[in-house]
């Protein structure tokens, strides 16, 4: 897919939880439920807003709300309305005055989807979700399914990677995460890049064949690892979210003796900066450890 461009949603409804981070978009304690239809499937970065998909509506850093785009009054709990009814239409980065201050509209950045996801499970944080999406080689167009649909949050990135021409498989043996799961990839529009299918694939495999890639986000992902080698293609490639060493060595060794090559584990951990003017440091508190991330590839 062209860089220059994105998906729109289409026929979806968009729900708003409320955020906590003191950098991500302000608390919005209301629901937002608004069908959408008529949006194409994809639009350029810089094409005009069209009613219905989602925004952010920002003042500064730290103070943003994603909303709807839709020709009506919208009332934010103690904040006040606004009304977005002049924006329909206009490109993407203009300014307007709410509230006694300026604000501009932006299309959300995957980062501000990610935010506002309802939790059912721990997520994967995007440090690792970014590398699980290379170690199983992700791209535009690609065939990938993942077991462990969790709350969705990887979901919705492996189907951001894919593009408008790949296909995501999401797999999980629980309705409930399952529902959690459709719910936020509904919400980020992505919903037609997405099959969920209730199954235990450590017990009956994958229903899916010839995938590029697959991501593992089990308790035991090598009692999945044999289905997994079955279900690739030729020159796919398998990543395994593992959080203890114990776990990694077992997923490592089944790897290896059901045939994997390249097999490479890795851990992330993520320390901000603080820059300034002569005084430019690493932060005192960092994102430590998470997971062991490893990926491996079927060639045989």
């Amino acid at each position: 897919m062209d860089p220059g461009t994105r998906s729109a949603p289409a026929d979806v409804g968009l729900i708003l939880a409320a955020g906590s981070s003191s950098d991500a978009p302000r608390t919005i304690s209301f629901e937002l439920a608004i069908e959408i239809r008529g949006v194409g499937t994809e639009m350029r970065a810089d094409e005009p807003l069209v009613e219905g998909e989602p925004v952010l509506v920002r003042r500064r850093e730290g103070e943003a709300y994603l909303l709807a785009l839709r020709a009506a009054p919208q009332s934010i709990e103690g904040v006040g309305v606004i009304d977005l009814s002049g924006q329909i239409g206009a490109p993407p980065g203009g300014t307007f005055e709410w509230a006694g201050a300026t604000y501009r509209i932006l299309r959300p950045s995957l980062a501000d989807i990610l935010r506002q996801l309802r939790r059912r499970a721990q997520i994967i944080t995007p440090k690792d979700a970014q590398q699980l999406l290379y170690l199983a080689q992700v791209g535009p167009g690609a065939r990938v399914a993942e077991a462990g649909a969790g709350s969705g949050a990887l979901t919705v990135v492996l189907a951001h990677a894919v593009g408008t021409e790949g296909h995501v498989v999401s797999y999980d043996r629980r309705p409930d995460f399952l529902e959690v799961a459709r719910r936020n990839v509904a919400h980020a529009g992505l919903s037609d890049r997405v099959r969920f299918v209730e199954r235990d694939v450590a017990a009956e495999g994958f229903d899916e064949t010839r995938l590029d890639g697959i991501v593992l986000d089990v308790p035991e992902p090598w009692g999945v690892l044999e289905a997994a080698h079955a279900a690739l293609a030729i020159g796919g490639a398998v990543a395994t979210y593992t959080p203890t060493y114990n776990q990694l060595e077992r997923t490592v060794r089944a790897l290896r003796t059901l045939g994997f090559e390249e097999v490479r584990s890795v851990e992330l951990l993520e320390r901000s900066l603080h820059v300034g003017e002569g005084g430019t440091r690493p932060e005192f508190e960092m994102l430590g450890h998470t997971a062991f991330l490893t990926g491996a590839r079927r060639v045989n």
